[in-house]
């Protein structure tokens, strides 16, 4: 058995949230590649996160990868270690310049997306009342003005082309497209997409991949 054979025999553990945006995004990269993985829960804001599992990731945070005997955290490095330790579709494009949007788009969604996107806008206007719990109109309102920016960002990329083409799958898209499923269940979130035709056009592709739809961890039931 080949180098590459062996490492499709070990077995692949995803440790994350069901919940965790950014365990989607290293499901969807998976996925994509058509890698079959164990999932182990962890909630992250417990406070009884377990010293086993601090012992892959110190910092108690999700997602992480366990790949035969390798450990990895942090979402972008077990994305790219995804896509280049198993055969599959490749989610890095070789052209430099595509390869540096990539990396672009990934470096704004974790910067200046994912807290209005998801912890202020989604987190306040659908998770937390489908907790029971009630949300927060400054935060949604807050997250509102400052996704606008980053909207306007990723129409940007989206218009150049060189990825979130809705054509070629990279790891743009998989940062990118569970983030954007989230903001857009609310309807303000979907509203504020309305004015980025580029971007939308790369959602309404984006929306529809398996890999996305097939990792939709719904919603908490309300509590009666």
């Amino acid at each position: 058995m080949g180098a590459a054979g062996r490492q499709m025999a070990e077995t692949v553990i995803l440790y994350g949230y069901r919940y965790s945006v950014y365990h989607r995004i290293a499901r969807m990269a998976l996925h994509e590649k058509g890698v079959s993985c164990d999932i182990v829960d962890v909630d992250p804001f417990a406070d009884d996160v377990p010293d086993t599992y601090r012992e892959i990731h110190p910092f108690g945070r999700v997602p992480a990868l366990r790949h035969g005997a390798f450990t990895l955290y942090e979402t972008a490095a077990i994305t790219r270690y995804v896509d280049a330790a198993f055969d599959g579709p490749a989610l890095t494009p070789t052209a430099p310049q595509a390869a540096a949007r990539m990396a672009q788009v990934i470096a704004i969604i974790d910067s200046y997306g994912y807290w209005p996107l998801v912890r202020q806008v989604f987190a306040h206007r659908i998770f937390r009342p489908a907790e029971g719990a009630a949300g927060d109109e400054a935060e949604i309102a807050a997250g509102l003005e400052a996704a606008g920016p980053v909207l306007a960002a990723l129409e940007a990329i989206a218009a150049e082309g060189l990825v979130l083409n809705g054509r070629d799958v990279t790891l743009a898209d998989c940062q990118l497209a569970p983030m954007i499923a989230y903001f857009t269940m609310a309807e303000d979130g979907a509203a504020a997409m309305e004015p980025f035709p580029a971007l939308t056009h790369w959602w309404a592709r984006a929306c529809i991949l398996p890999s996305l739809t097939e990792t939709d961890p719904g919603l908490p039931d309300t509590p009666a």
